[in-house]
């Protein structure tokens, strides 16, 4: 079971660029037809220096450019057959656009222990910097792990 000594845990970054195919094949997926995700002069009309990324997005790159997209769960040994993905949330500093290249470093920030220790709440966030060591965001997410050997 996971505790309080976790908090802290860090492991390698994650490195990822946003490109505009990748990203044209996402807003094409949820449907998003605004013309400010997809074409870089009404961005620029917008007020953006390229085309903006959604708020949703940065999961999505952490997921698909890290090495492991578990490691931070399988160093806790968590099995990953008993997780949920239980909260997310985004808070922006600055813009991401078509063309920045992020460094992704994810930290377990909280460790609680809910129902008698049947089910463990891992917070973890994940600060995000771009290519000119800009802090442009943190995706904040809640693991929810039980622990069926301790309900019995």
């Amino acid at each position: 079971m996971v505790d309080s000594s976790a908090i802290g845990r860090s492991l390698a970054p994650t490195h990822a660029r946003v490109e505009a195919g990748r990203l044209r094949y996402f807003f094409n997926t949820l449907g998003e037809s605004n013309p400010v995700f997809r074409d870089p002069v009404a961005a620029n009309a917008a007020g953006f220096a390229a085309t903006p990324i959604p708020p949703t997005y940065l999961f999505c790159l952490e997921m698909m450019d890290a090495d492991d997209p578990f490691a931070m769960l399988e160093a806790l040994d968590i099995d990953l057959r008993r997780i949920l993905h239980g909260e997310q949330k985004f808070v922006y500093h600055a813009p991401v656009v078509v063309g920045d290249e992020l460094t992704l470093q994810s930290t377990v920030t909280g460790v609680t222990q809910k129902k008698g220790g049947a089910m463990t709440l891992i917070d973890v966030t994940t600060r995000i910097t771009n290519q000119r060591a800009e802090h442009v965001a943190d995706a904040i997410r809640v693991v929810v792990v039980r622990n069926p050997e301790a309900a019995s």
